[in-house]
């Protein structure tokens, strides 16, 4: 009898210590603020990662970049310190080359087209491509199509950019793209980009609409152009040291989860889009649509750029997917 009851407070504390170690709480940190279409896309995501597991894993989101910034949040990611990030493709081609393809200069003729490719085996594949650095890639977020906004000049043709100086992102494919269009690219910080605008250290930006809206950029700058150049989209990544830990059950809750909360993020998106659009142009902004011969004028001039990123030493990291891009049968 004694030995029955031995074995069955064992079995009781091994069953209780399966179930308390499967109860934990993660956290995702995102650098844009509370509100923001990508911060209510991960809000989304931790909701139905504690409905769904019945609260035993809670995510704890953090916004407006208080683990660190977008750099430092995907280092802490390596290393497990944190177990989720939300972050944009750019920074992410560093560890996965690949990226630059799903970057490059009006590829994606619609948003549509883009996720198209992305929910694809083309995307699968450049997820898989993270694991190496210890990076698990969940779902991808929308960040909306980038175009320029000037200070001085309406922009209808690639020649009306010649010789302005634009702010780009510190990347080495933007800044190509910029000067193939006869533009000169200086990379400045984010946070510097209005005084950057106004005291005419650059003579132009580009972004999507929230971000020029609501960064009120278009105070300085408020002619845009709908050239749509660049569709780039964002990430929800996770720690490989984290992801380790999960039984099969929850790692497939969890990537399900993420991706599910997609349509809400992308919802929020359109939302926060047409809102900053409708704004601008009631303060005075001016919006100019180009017509598709005018849109082909731009993407003639860039053209050049896709053989660049498929040169031998990039080859085997991008061109296979770049094939597939266009000959998908999802395309």
């Amino acid at each position: 009898m004694k030995k029955v009851l031995v074995l069955v407070l064992a079995s009781l504390l091994i069953f209780s210590f399966a179930v308390s170690a499967q109860e934990m709480t993660l956290r995702l940190a995102d650098n844009q603020p509370e509100g923001y279409p990508t911060v209510v896309g991960a809000r989304e995501f931790a909701r139905l990662v504690e409905e769904r597991t019945d609260g035993r894993i809670k995510i704890e989101v953090y916004p407006g970049g208080v683990l660190g910034d977008e750099s430092s949040t995907i280092e802490q990611v390596q290393f497990g310190a944190i177990d989720f990030v939300r972050t944009s493709i750019t920074p992410m081609a560093n560890f996965e080359p690949a990226m630059n393809v799903l970057s490059l200069p009006y590829l994606y003729p619609s948003e549509e087209y883009m996720f198209q490719v992305l929910f694809s085996e083309v995307g699968d594949g450049v997820l898989e491509g993270l694991k190496d650095a210890g990076i698990v890639g969940l779902t991808w977020y929308d960040s909306g199509a980038r175009s320029f906004y000037t200070a001085d000049t309406k922009v209808t043709s690639p020649e009306d950019l010649e010789g302005l100086r634009i702010r780009v992102q510190e990347s080495q494919l933007m800044m190509d793209m910029v000067q193939a269009l006869g533009a000169s690219p200086t990379p400045i910080a984010w946070g510097e980009v209005y005084s950057a605008l106004q005291t005419g250290v650059v003579d132009a930006g580009e972004n999507n609409y929230p971000g020029w809206y609501y960064n009120s950029h278009h105070e300085v700058a408020p002619y845009f152009v709908e050239d749509a150049h660049n569709r780039i989209p964002e990430l929800i990544i996770m720690s490989k040291i984290t992801w380790d830990k999960l039984s099969a059950e929850d790692q497939k809750i969890i990537k399900q989860a993420a991706v599910d909360s997609t349509v809400v993020q992308r919802e929020a998106w359109d939302q926060r889009t047409e809102e900053a659009k409708k704004l601008a142009v009631e303060e005075g902004a001016t919006i100019t649509t180009l017509n598709a011969e005018q849109k082909q004028a731009f993407q003639d001039k860039v053209k050049g750029l896709y053989p660049k990123y498929s040169e031998p030493e990039l080859f085997i990291a991008t061109t296979k997917y770049f094939f597939l891009l266009f000959n998908s049968k999802i395309i």
